[in-house]
């Protein structure tokens, strides 16, 4: 496992309220070269209503077919498929030869038709999860759907609320996936947030069997399981993540949730700090470490410091590159993220405006670089796109880009390495 910490600036004010960050690359370690894996229990949920008609629902069948082909016998698998009705195809079962040839079989007869029970659907896939998990095993639910929730609970809140916290303490983690223009891409996005998992934008059918055989193959290569992201402060420091990783505050600091990690994995971590007053002199120390539920990350913390020094010093101290570059990339996203949410609601003119004010913003410290002040020009174009009326499927494309920032995944949704 790699640790690498560094921070934009080391010099803070005397005064207090200087803002600094600190950019944490974690690589996770490489699979060992041996057969021997946690087993894993995974739940295939497949929308098969109406809309699925066609190309989607046969490449979804293909899918589950890859998919079946990468488990081994200790595995365990289940199908479930929904329309307005909930059919279990294949009940939880050891993944032997015979099982998954069975179940390809049963998949071969299935349809589409009807309304869509998002909830009834994932519901079931997850108590076919929570009854057959073992102790140490690895367990997901996989929810592939085209449409909008429109039978049972329908509400996003809702569907987002029961996707988080009673199912993960079971150790239940969902991913989902969105096929196409019509599914609500916050309802998805939200629910896989909640329920520790992934979501994946799918704009062209023929993806289908890609990303959820990629989404399994990554946790056929889980190396650490509930990583987390330790920094202990120095009383008075404020600290939070910049991204999309969910913190918790500590008695010593703050921990991010890193999730799963999988062989190779890299993530850029961006946590945004804020001082206290001190004295010209004083230094300032952080602590950062890494934790997991099995200790495969386990070494010992590294720390970083900073100097407090007069506001002349301050000003004209160098800065990292890198950490500006990674930390524009994260607002850039999160500014676009905002703006199309202002742009969905009708309020284009603020939604131009909240792109420039980050662009500006940007601009403000990018110097001679090349790659930020492409970055700002990028936003003052999108500004004027957001001051105009979108197609759905041109939201769900930046919708997903911003996510696959905020979540330091490649672009296409997928585990950088």
């Amino acid at each position: 496992m790699a640790l690498d910490i560094r921070t934009d600036r080391h010099l803070i004010g005397a005064a207090g309220g200087s803002q600094r960050y600190l950019l944490v690359s974690v690589t996770a370690p490489q699979a060992p070269p041996t057969n021997k894996r946690e087993p894993l229990n995974v739940a295939l949920v497949l929308d098969r209503s109406g809309s699925m008609g066609g190309s989607k629902i046969r490449l979804a069948r293909e899918a589950v077919r890859q998919a079946l082909q990468n488990l081994r016998p200790e595995d365990r698998f289940s199908v479930v498929v929904y329309d307005e009705e909930i059919t279990t195809v294949v009940e939880s079962t050891p993944a032997s030869a015979e099982a998954r040839r069975n179940a390809i079989k049963k998949l071969g007869r299935i349809d589409a038709r009807g309304s869509t029970d998002l909830h009834g659907g994932w519901l079931a896939g997850c108590e076919q999860l929570a009854g057959k998990l073992a102790t140490d095993g690895v367990g997901r639910c996989l929810v592939l759907t085209d449409g909008l929730a429109n039978v049972g609970v329908t509400d996003r809140d809702e569907l987002v609320s029961r996707a988080g916290a009673a199912l993960r303490e079971r150790r239940v983690a969902t991913s989902t996936f969105g096929v196409g223009a019509d599914f609500d891409e916050r309802l998805l996005n939200g629910m896989a947030d909640a329920a520790g998992g992934h979501f994946y934008f799918i704009e062209q059918p023929a993806q289908i069997p890609d990303l959820l055989t990629s989404e399994l193959g990554e946790l056929l290569e889980v190396v650490a399981r509930d990583a987390c992201l330790t920094l202990q402060l120095p009383e008075g420091v404020e600290a939070a993540p910049l991204g999309a990783f969910k913190f918790v505050k500590t008695d010593a600091g703050i921990r991010v949730g890193l999730g799963d990690l999988v062989s190779g994995q890299e993530l850029a971590v961006v946590v945004a700090l804020r001082f206290p007053a001190g004295q010209v002199g004083d230094t300032i120390a952080a602590q950062v470490g890494l934790t997991d539920r099995d200790g495969v990350l386990a070494e010992p913390a590294q720390a970083i410091g900073w100097i407090v020094a007069s506001d002349a010093a301050c000003d004209i101290q160098d800065r990292d590159l890198t950490v500006d570059r990674e930390v524009a990339r994260l607002y850039a996203a999160r500014a676009r993220a905002e703006a199309l949410e202002l742009n969905r609601q009708g309020h284009y003119d603020e939604a131009r405006a909240r792109l420039e004010r980050t662009a500006r913003r940007i601009l403000s410290y990018a110097g001679d670089d090349d790659e930020l002040k492409a970055l700002a020009a990028e936003l003052m174009a999108d500004a004027a796109e957001h001051q105009q009326f979108m197609t759905a499927m041109d939201m769900k494309k930046r919708h997903y880009a911003s996510y696959s920032v905020m979540k330091s995944r490649a672009p296409d949704g997928k585990a950088r390495r």
